[in-house]
């Protein structure tokens, strides 16, 4: 998958973090003292998010590599290309739907814990640790993302694939951080209207590329016996 469709799923899909990192981001404990402090607490912040999605995107890209030593690259892409269309198709399921992983929960609690320790501090080494932290909170862009690292199949691209991901949301996520409640929520909220159409068409697209159809960039043709499609 083409890095750009990770940069326009994090652009695109910011709209929908500020429901969940809109709030840290309003919350950041930052110097105010100047433009200058405010702009580099707020820039630090970003960065330890994007460093997050870099190391996750490897660990993804490496499970998917294993996927695709076994054959599975084609049926991998396909499977994240259908739940990505029937979580907007579907919503319902999700919804009605409670899964409990008692490890999972003890795990995001202290990552929860530590976050709001972080927040009560000011200093530019927190600013980067909240983001950091911000990066490990479950979020369903964050789970669309990686599951585009996964589809790369390599620990490199992968991470790259993050990367540019996390690219995507630094405009608006920035935006956020410096202006705070001056970000119009009335146009974000109309904005955020056009993201299932967006989830529809990046799914279709995950769809064509394991169907093997051998169109370039499109869907191209991809041999387990020689090398993984190059995603650059």
């Amino acid at each position: 998958m083409e890095y750009w469709t990770a940069l326009s799923i994090g652009l695109i899909g910011s709209l929908h973090c500020l429901g969940m990192c809109g709030p840290i981001a309003f919350a950041l404990p930052l110097d105010r003292s100047s433009q200058f402090s405010i702009f580099s607490g707020s820039l630090l912040y970003n960065i330890g998010r994007l460093i997050t999605y870099f190391l996750l995107g490897v660990i993804f890209g490496l499970l998917g590599y294993g996927f695709f030593l076994a054959g599975f690259q084609r049926w991998i892409s396909i499977g994240v290309g259908v739940i990505m269309i029937l979580s907007v198709l579907l919503p319902q399921i999700s919804k009605k739907r409670n899964f409990h992983f008692p490890a999972f929960s003890l795990w995001l609690g202290k990552v929860k814990g530590e976050l709001g320790k972080q927040l009560g501090r000011k200093s530019n080494a927190n600013m980067l640790a909240i983001g950091l932290l911000n990066g490990l909170l479950p979020c369903g862009l964050v789970y669309m993302g990686l599951a585009g690292a996964t589809a790369t199949a390599t620990a490199v691209s992968g991470g790259v694939f993050m990367l540019f991901f996390g690219l995507g949301t630094l405009p608006l996520m920035l935006a956020v951080a410096i202006f705070g409640n001056q970000i119009k929520t009335k146009l974000m909220s109309k904005a955020r209207r056009l993201i299932p159409a967006f989830i529809i068409l990046i799914g279709s697209l995950f769809i064509l590329r394991g169907m093997n159809l051998g169109v370039p960039y499109l869907s191209p043709k991809m041999d387990n016996k020689t090398e993984v499609v190059n995603c650059h």
